[in-house]
C-alpha cells in the first residue's frame, strides 16, 4: 500500500497521527479503508512496535467504519477490544480550553460525545469525517 510510508516511517504526534488516518479514510472511502487496513495488518504492526494508542485508534476506527457500513467486526481484534490506554487522550483543542479555564466539565462533554469504539479505549474521538 503506497500510503504505509505515512503511518509507519517515523512515529508523529497523536492528533498529527489521527489527522492522517481520517486524511485516509476521507481520501479512500470507508470500504477501501476498511479492506486496505485489514489486509495490511497495520494494527500488529503499530502493536508489535509498542505503538499502543496508535493500535487503539486505529482498531476504533476500523469497528467505527464497520459498524457505520453494516459489516461484521473482524474477530482478530477481539483481544485489543478487551484493553484500553491508562490514561484519556482528548483532542488538542479541548485539552487546552480546559488548561485555559480549569472548568473539567469540558474534559467530561467531551469524553461524554466521543464515538463508542474510541471511547471504549479512553480516546476522544467526535468527528472522522470533519478533516481539511
Amino acid at each position: 500500500m503506497v500510503y504505509e510510508h505515512i503511518l509507519l516511517d517515523h512515529r508523529t504526534a497523536f492528533d498529527t497521527f489521527e489527522s492522517n488516518v481520517c486524511h485516509l479514510v476521507t481520501m479512500l472511502g470507508d470500504i477501501e479503508f476498511l479492506k486496505d487496513m485489514l489486509l495490511s495488518k497495520i494494527v500488529f504492526t503499530f502493536y508489535e512496535r509498542k505503538w499502543f494508542s496508535e493500535t487503539l485508534y486505529m482498531v476504533g476506527m476500523i469497528d467505527y467504519l464497520s459498524k457505520r457500513n453494516d459489516i461484521p467486526l473482524y474477530n482478530g481484534f477481539d483481544w485489543f477490544r478487551t484493553t484500553k490506554l491508562d490514561h484519556i487522550i482528548y483532542p488538542p483543542d479541548v485539552y487546552l480550553r480546559y488548561k485555559l479555564t480549569g472548568d473539567e466539565n469540558i474534559l467530561k462533554d467531551s469524553f461524554e460525545k466521543s464515538i463508542p469504539e474510541f471511547k471504549r479505549f479512553n480516546i476522544v474521538e467526535v468527528d472522522v469525517d470533519g478533516v481539511v
